[in-house]
Formats: structure tokens, sequence, C-alpha cells
């Protein structure tokens, strides 16, 4: 028997608990939590919680080519001082990889497809995929730690893995 671990990784509709370990899943989804300005719009309230150990949280915008599936997984990055969270500026779903942490290094990688209205917050020190849009135009608003030191350590893998 071939007892070689696959490196193929199916990749998952995004959900709040499949995701739970890794970080928040912002989403639309249902009623809003409060209805604001004389009615006119549903705030989702407080649906992330940033993390930082100093510094203070900024927006940048990203600019992300868009990928194929299936694709090569050959590295992973995680913020050790600092939470991050993607939020799309178009309806395109895109594809969020996390890995858990085995002593300081990534275990094996999870895939997920957000649906349209999902953003993803990664918490602190959060073994993550870089910012992967599946359609154009890849952009989109980043929330993260603003603040000395480098916050990111990077992982590559001794052989690929493959999503999708």
């Amino acid at each position: 028997m071939d007892r070689r671990v696959s490196r193929r990784i199916a990749v998952a509709p995004l959900t709040a608990e499949a995701f739970a370990r890794f970080g928040d899943v912002l989403d639309t989804e249902g009623e809003p939590d409060r209805i604001i300005n004389q009615g006119l719009c549903g705030r989702f309230h407080d649906l992330a919680a940033l993390d930082f150990t100093d510094g203070r949280a900024g927006i940048s915008l990203f600019r992300a080519e868009p990928r194929m599936l299936p694709l090569a997984l050959e590295m992973v990055e995680r913020h050790p001082d600092g939470s991050q969270c993607f939020v799309p500026m178009s309806p395109d779903p895109f594809l969020v990889i996390v890995a858990p942490d085995e002593g300081g290094a990534p275990g094996r990688p999870l895939a997920f497809r957000t649906a349209p209205g999902q953003a993803v917050n990664f918490h602190r020190g959060t073994w993550h995929g870089v910012l992967t849009p599946l359609h154009p135009p890849g952009l989109f608003a980043v929330v993260d730690r603003i603040g000395e030191g480098a916050n990111l350590q990077e992982h590559w893998f001794d052989e690929a893995w493959t999503v999708g």
C-alpha cells in the first residue's frame, strides 16, 4: 500500500464554522444587525476582531493578478504582530488558503472559495496563502497592522501542494 501523503488539496465553500480556528468570515448573509441612516442602511456590526501587538490599523488597496485552478501552492505566510483582513472590492469569489500551526511550521493546508459578499480576517499568527483572486480585477481593501518591524514570516514547502 502506498502511504505517501496526497499533495492535492480540495477547495471547499467558505463557512464561518470551517474557518473559525483561522479567523473570521465577514458575510452579509441574512438580516443586518442594525438599521441606521433613517432606515436606509443595514449594518452588519463588528464582524471581525482586529488584533495587533503594537502599531495601528491601516487600510491599503491591493491589486492582485487572478489565478487559475489548479494552482501550485509553494509557500504560505503569517503575520505574528497582527491580524490581516482581505475585503474584495468586487463580487467575484477568491481563494483562501490556510494551514494549522504545527510547532512553528504550517501543517497540511486547507483551501476555501468565498461566496459573493464574503471577506476574511486572519487571526494574528495564522499561516495563510497570499491574496488569490480567481477573476479580474483582483482589487481588495486590506486591513492590517501598520508599524515597526517586518511582521512577516514565510514558509516555503519542500514540495508544492496542488490546490483545486
